[in-house]
């Protein structure tokens, strides 16, 4: 009988799919069986079934996936995986995730099928992995506060670099509910907010007793920690899911301890180091320079004056002008000298050391000049080299008229002797009678 309400083939289809993936047992199974018609393709995906008493289930394994290297006609495997349903062919089949040979145990089995989850999911990409702080002020550690775990964690960071502070967030580290725990610890450090880097550690030991190391919750509390984690779970055999997720991974917990830290023997060889290569630069940049201002002294001496050459030149113009000096001088004390000597030669003082004497008249201004200058009587003032003296103008003792021969040849005497010359026209020189002559003519005469 047919249904009132009709579906098209995909809307049941799409049931379908909804339906498988979303049951509760069909989404995580893990399902033994015996590997028939396998046919692996040349993208690396593999098609098989699992058959078992003539059942069958179809499978397909997509390249990459864990325990590939398993599948083998008629091998007896595990097949951890889930079911959906496939449109194009319409048929459901089992997505495998992983496999295992059977007497590997379900343990494996499903550490192989989550590691294979996560990894699908992301959680593994070292693309999201994120550096450690180089000098952490607070290290986080999750792990149990009874074990030499934690005892070893702290010896190495106080010997190690002794400036960080450790903060213990206790947690058991084996059995059922530690996963739990150990999930709570690094969420409750990233809560606080205080730690620069998270350890979470624990000894070595069996599948079963790292397994709370693999459990799904840890491994998403130390995906979506905010602060970098380092893993230091069990010795460098084991190998967990908390390894795979955390930042950084270290085969011991004391080597994680180590990764988390500096070295303060290495920081300090870093800073002696550091000092000497700044000392190399800071001295090679003094080089440099010391050689650009030499370089540069000698292009300025190049393109500069010849100050040698020019202090030459101001020498030489020197003496030169010291020279036309002194030639300057010279000519010009010559010249004096030359002056001087006419100066002296019209010195009146030296005519009159000549032998010549100077005539005036005592009340009149000026010497005299000629005879007719002076009446009888008259006192002249007579100036000679030595002194002067005075003297009468008179006529010659001799007689006759005082107005013409007499006085005349008294004056032409005296004019005689005033210009050093004797008188022409024939006059004859007479002699005065000296017992007619005034009494200071007399001492002249």
């Amino acid at each position: 009988m047919l249904s009132p309400v009709v579906y098209s083939v995909g809307q049941v289809a799409a049931y379908l799919k909804d339906k498988l993936e979303s049951d509760g047992l069909l989404s995580r199974l893990t399902v033994q069986g015996e590997v028939a018609n396998l046919r692996t393709v040349a993208s690396g995906h593999s098609y098989f079934s699992l058959r078992e008493d003539g059942s069958t289930i179809r499978c397909v394994m997509f390249r990459g996936r864990s325990g590939q290297e398993y599948l083998e006609e008629g091998q007896e495997v595990l097949a951890g995986g889930n079911f959906t349903f496939y449109a194009p062919y319409g048929e459901a089949n089992m997505q495998v995730a992983a496999v295992l040979p059977v007497g590997e145990g379900a343990m494996a089995l499903e550490l192989a099928r989550l590691r294979q989850q996560l990894a699908a999911e992301g959680l593994f990409d070292e693309s999201r992995k994120r550096a450690l702080p180089l000098f952490p002020r607070v290290i986080g550690v999750v792990t149990s506060p009874n074990g030499a775990v934690w005892q070893d964690i702290q010896n190495v960071v106080r010997r190690r670099y002794p400036l960080a502070e450790l903060r213990l967030s206790p947690t058991a580290v084996q059995g059922d509910t530690a996963g739990g725990q150990i999930a709570e610890a690094i969420r409750g450090l990233n809560e606080e907010g205080v730690a620069d880097v998270i350890i979470v550690a624990r000894g070595g030991g069996s599948l079963e007793d790292l397994w709370c190391f693999n459990a799904e919750e840890v491994a998403r509390a130390v995906f979506g920690s905010g602060i970098p984690v380092v893993s230091g779970v069990g010795h460098e055999t084991d190998h967990t899911i908390t390894d795979d997720v955390a930042d950084h991974r270290a085969p011991t917990p004391s080597v994680a301890a180590e990764l988390a830290t500096p070295d303060r023997r290495q920081l300090l060889g870093n800073v002696f180091a550091a000092g000497q290569q700044l000392t190399a630069v800071m001295l090679g940049r003094i080089d440099r320079r010391r050689a650009d201002l030499e370089l540069q002294r000698q292009r300025l001496q190049r393109r500069g004056p010849d100050v040698g050459a020019l202090m030459r030149q101001v020498d030489g113009l020197t003496e030169r002008a010291t020279a036309a000096m002194t030639r300057r001088r010279e000519r010009l004390q010559r010249g004096l000298e030359a002056q001087q000597a006419k100066l002296s030669a019209l010195d009146p003082a030296a005519t009159l050391r000549r032998g010549y004497a100077v005539v005036s008249l005592a009340q009149g201004n000026g010497a005299l000049t000629s005879p007719e200058q002076a009446q009888d009587g008259d006192l002249l003032d007579i100036t000679l080299s030595g002194g002067s003296m005075q003297a009468v103008a008179g006529t010659d003792a001799g007689g006759g008229s005082g107005a013409t021969n007499g006085g005349q040849a008294v004056v032409s005497e005296t004019e005689s002797r005033v210009d050093g010359s004797k008188t022409g026209g024939g006059t004859p020189r007479r002699r005065r009678n000296n017992a007619g002559a005034p009494t200071a003519m007399r001492q002249l005469l």
